[in-house]
């Protein structure tokens, strides 16, 4: 066990941890965040993703040592009040079915956005590739990709 500061959601959190945990057990049991989800703790299905820095990163894999340090930033800091432009463009088109790996889409989705404001299909679908969607609402989140792309014109929000 270390001693360990993160730095999620602008928030420090001093924590006792195994320097090899995954950063999601850190974000979910440690700091009881729990808009991150466990998928498939392979890093293959995209439920787990958060910002580390800035970059979408999957953090079932990810050890909390890496972490340390920098900006973690999980859903519930994309925005304190729902307003950012993913998030309104993800209740807007009503994507959610289950809405199991919605925080994760959504957290790939801003990263997107951020470094290309204006997708175009086949840039969504390339960058969303790895989040997987049981449901099957794939269209709808490429719907929605759009809206915010849109929103955050009309807003001047960057990603």
């Amino acid at each position: 066990m270390a001693k360990i500061t993160l730095n999620i959601n602008k928030k420090d959190y001093p924590l006792e941890a195994d320097p090899q945990m995954p950063l999601l057990w850190a974000i979910r049991d440690l700091a009881g965040l729990k808009g991150t989800k466990y998928g498939c703790g392979m890093a293959q299905c995209g439920a787990c993703v958060v910002h580390l820095d800035g970059a979408a990163i999957r953090s079932c894999v990810t050890q909390v040592s890496r972490a340390a340090g920098k900006k973690v930033v999980t859903i519930e800091g994309l925005s304190e009040t729902n307003s950012h432009p993913v998030q309104k463009a993800w209740q807007e088109i009503d994507v959610p079915q289950c809405g199991y790996c919605h925080s994760g889409q959504m957290m790939s989705a801003a990263v997107l956005l951020r470094e290309k404001p204006n997708p175009t299909d086949q840039d969504i679908d390339d960058a969303m590739a790895g989040n997987i969607c049981r449901c099957g609402t794939y269209l709808r989140i490429r719907e929605a990709i759009h809206t915010a792309a849109e929103l955050q014109k009309k807003t001047g929000t960057k990603g």
